[in-house]
Order: structure tokens, then C-alpha cells, then sequence
């Protein structure tokens, strides 16, 4: 009898011992090199938060932050890889309304749910969106703006990244709200359309304030309205949408961290932390005003809603509009 008794003891001595060691081992994260995925080409806004927040995180813990490039099929190849990577917060993706809620609306072979499967961790930044016209084009104001495309159904054409695209769905979830028709003419990429814009090649462009603020100190494009709820820091001369009499026209471009879905909850929140007190860094706010971001460190809760919101409102745009990619 004892020697079941003894038996027992020390199996639930070594269960216990077991559960403590993990736990322990995960409260200790990071204690081995972290992959942030990037699921597009370096230079761009969610590379760029990346690798300056990555830096930090690396100076706070001692350990190494990896940005890794992984671009192709919208994003789609990088966002699959770090989401079906192992869920012990050694890979990450940087994630964003293209990969979380634009993405996942077009392509009905997105590999994950962006509500259940996936653990957001940390929302970084949040940048809104700019209307911005060529010189010359006549239109000072958003009013002035909608009076010109209202006395030519598709006269004045716009310019986006590319169908399916942030800024193609903001400019279409424009028209819809005002019901006014521009020309959508899909680039390459925001770069692009945006250097036609300052070529007066075409009209307008909805583009995220990061892109275009150097054109606008320049004077080389005229800023007509922002996204965001009030007047954005980097730009207190143009009015938000809501000022210029579009209500409920709150659009920002957000990025954060997001890990694989079952990453256990204390690993989240201590990724959330470090990430949190990276934003305190210099060099993150330095980098962050040069672009015109706003930093956030809000945690998995409130990362969650956001995403959520971003894909119903999408959702919605996508299917009234009938985008496709096809």
C-alpha cells in the first residue's frame, strides 16, 4: 500500500514540477532569438514599424528581433507562414488591415480566420489616410472636391495601389458615403500612383499620411481632408473628414503584433508588454514622427475589436462593390 502511496506522490510531485518548469519557461520569454514576419517588400509602412520596434524590443530583453521579408500574393504568403508557425511566441507577424481584415475579404483561400484564429498580442501604431490632389486641379476643399466629381460622373480619375488595395477600398467607401464616381485607375503599388498624382497624370489618391507628408510639406500634392476622428498631429492644417461634414468617416491604417492562435495567454502578455515599453523608445519615436504615426500599445483585447471592426466594415465595401481580384 505505501509503495502505491509513494507511487502516486511522486507522480503528482513530477506533474506539478512539470507545469512549473513550463510556465516558467514561458514567463521567461523571450529566451531565444524572435522571427517577425513581414508579409510584404522592405521600405514600406508596416516594414518600417517592424524594424524600428524590433530594434527596441531587442535593447529591452537582450535577445534578438529577426525582421524577416516575406512578400508575394498580397501578403499572403508571408501572414501564412508566421500564423501556422509553432504558438510559442518565437514567430510573429507584424500585422495590418491588409493581412487582418482588407486581405481575408478578398481571397476566399485566406489560410486563417482572422477572428478565431489568430492571437493578437499588440497594437502598435495607427496612421489614418490623406485625400491628396494634383496641383492644379482646382479643388482647395472636400467640398470643392465633391462639386467637381458631381458635374462629371468618372471625370476625375483616382488613383490607387493597386484593386483590392487599403487605399482603392477608403477611396470606394468615399464614393459610397458621398455618392459621387471618380475613375479608378490600380498601380503597382502607392509609390506610383502617387508620383502620377504630383505628375498631374491623375487626379487624386487616398493615401495613407506616412506616403505622402514629404509631398505635402513639398507643396507638390494638396491635402484635402484626413481620416482619423480629429485634425492628425503631422498635418494641423487639413481637416479630418468628420470637420469637412462626413460624419463617421474614421478610417485608420493600423499595425500590430499578431502570433499564432493557441500562443499560451502569458506569452501574450508579455509580448504585449515589451512591445508597449518599445513605444517608449527614442528611436521608435522618432521614426514613428518622421512618418506621421501614431503610437498605440494597446493589448490582445482592444487589438481584437480593432480588427474586427476593419473587417466588418470591408466585409461590406467589398460586397456592395463587387471587388474582386480575379
Amino acid at each position: 500500500m505505501y509503495h502505491w502511496i509513494y507511487q502516486i506522490s511522486s507522480l503528482i510531485i513530477c506533474c506539478t514540477l512539470g507545469f512549473l518548469t513550463s510556465v516558467q519557461a514561458q514567463s521567461n520569454w523571450p529566451s531565444k532569438p524572435v522571427r517577425i514576419i513581414v508579409p510584404f517588400a522592405p521600405g514600406g509602412n508596416v516594414d518600417v514599424t517592424a524594424r524600428v520596434v524590433g530594434a527596441a524590443m531587442s535593447k529591452l530583453s537582450n535577445q534578438t528581433f529577426i525582421v524577416e521579408n516575406r512578400a508575394g500574393a498580397s501578403g499572403k504568403i508571408g501572414a501564412e507562414a508566421a500564423i501556422k508557425s509553432p504558438a510559442d511566441g518565437y514567430t510573429l507577424l507584424m500585422g495590418s488591415n491588409s493581412s487582418l481584415s482588407v486581405a481575408p475579404n478578398l481571397f476566399k483561400d485566406w489560410p486563417y480566420d482572422p477572428v478565431g484564429g489568430i492571437s493578437p498580442a499588440s497594437y502598435l501604431a495607427a496612421v489614418p489616410f490623406v485625400l491628396v490632389v494634383r496641383p492644379g486641379l482646382g479643388a482647395k476643399n472636400l467640398a470643392e472636391v465633391i462639386a467637381l466629381a458631381r458635374q462629371k460622373p468618372n471625370g476625375l480619375s483616382m488613383a490607387s495601389a493597386g484593386n483590392g488595395s487599403s487605399n482603392h477600398l477608403v477611396g470606394e467607401y468615399f464614393q459610397a458615403m458621398t455618392g459621387v464616381q471618380f475613375l479608378h485607375v490600380p498601380y503597382k503599388g502607392a509609390g506610383p500612383a502617387l508620383q502620377d498624382v504630383v505628375a498631374g497624370r491623375v487626379d487624386l489618391l487616398f493615401d495613407q499620411v506616412s506616403s505622402s507628408s514629404a509631398f505635402i510639406e513639398q507643396g507638390r500634392v494638396t491635402p484635402i481632408a484626413v481620416s482619423s476622428a480629429e485634425r492628425w498631429k503631422s498635418l494641423p492644417q487639413t481637416p479630418s473628414f468628420v470637420e469637412a461634414g462626413i460624419s463617421n468617416f474614421v478610417i485608420n491604417n493600423f499595425t500590430g503584433l499578431v502570433a499564432p492562435k493557441g500562443t499560451p495567454n502569458d506569452v501574450i502578455q508579455a509580448i504585449q508588454a515589451l512591445a508597449s515599453q518599445a513605444l517608449q523608445d527614442e528611436a521608435v519615436k522618432k521614426s514613428f514622427a518622421t512618418m506621421g504615426v501614431q503610437a498605440i500599445g494597446a493589448g490582445p483585447t482592444q487589438f481584437s475589436q480593432v480588427i474586427r471592426e476593419d473587417l466588418q466594415r470591408w466585409a461590406l465595401v467589398i460586397r456592395e462593390k463587387n471587388i474582386s481580384l480575379d
